[in-house]
């Protein structure tokens, strides 16, 4: 991934919280016929490994798991807040027009060599961790014990685990730290009239990455 110096994310724990915030990950890897693409919501564990490990599942229908090999390399992308910036916002706009409209986001990027797993009780396990993680803070929490014995004996026949240990990671946020301050000013508050979430979420990193300049860090 191309990655200016004005964007570059080097802090790993930044980058490992971009992850598990967004956790649905695109997962390309190279198969026979090209560039296979899956979308699957993975577990990171950031203590396995020099850059952490991915954990997911697959469809036992899902053909790419019979295809990877020890030398087969992937990539996941996570995908973090975006949104687009209007040069309306901008104080040029009026004063002499050299402006023009951008995006900004939030990205990080994942390399490994992924291998299935059929294990029952590693795929059990990461089931487990998975629930646990986005089941957390809910009234009355669904754990996988709650379903029916059979019933989960079957569902767990019909997938194949993942997992990817992370041997390259890369960091990514375009949050106009290439732009003035005033209009990185202006940003944040065209952004934070903007009736989205992500928008909103964007304001927050632009308005972040300007008070990390400012205070020296």
């Amino acid at each position: 991934m191309y990655i200016s110096k004005h964007h570059q994310l080097n802090d790993r724990e930044v980058i490992f919280t971009l992850m598990a915030s967004y956790p649905l990950g695109a997962w390309v890897c190279a198969g026979t016929g090209g560039l296979v693409a899956n979308h699957v919501p993975f577990y990171l564990d950031r203590n396995k490994g020099p850059f952490g490990t991915l954990i997911g599942h697959v469809s036992r229908a899902n053909e790419i798991w019979r295809k990877l090999s020890a030398d087969t390399p992937s990539v996941v992308m996570f995908q973090g807040p975006q949104a687009y910036i209007s040069p309306g916002w901008y104080p040029g706009k009026v004063a002499h027009g050299k402006v023009v409209p951008t995006w900004n986001y939030a990205v990080a990027h994942a390399h490994g060599v992924a291998r299935p797993i059929e294990d029952r009780d590693w795929i059990l396990d990461m089931l487990n961790r998975l629930t646990s993680v986005h089941e957390a803070g809910r009234p009355v929490p669904w754990q996988v014990g709650d379903a029916p014995a059979d019933y989960l004996d079957k569902l767990l026949r019909a997938i194949v685990g993942i997992e990817i240990p992370i041997d390259r990671l890369e960091g990514k946020l375009k949050a106009s730290q290439d732009e003035d301050l005033q209009d990185r000013l202006c940003t944040v508050s065209g952004l934070q009239q903007v009736p989205d979430d992500e928008a909103k979420s964007m304001a927050a990193l632009v308005r972040k990455a300007i008070d990390a300049e400012t205070s020296g860090q």
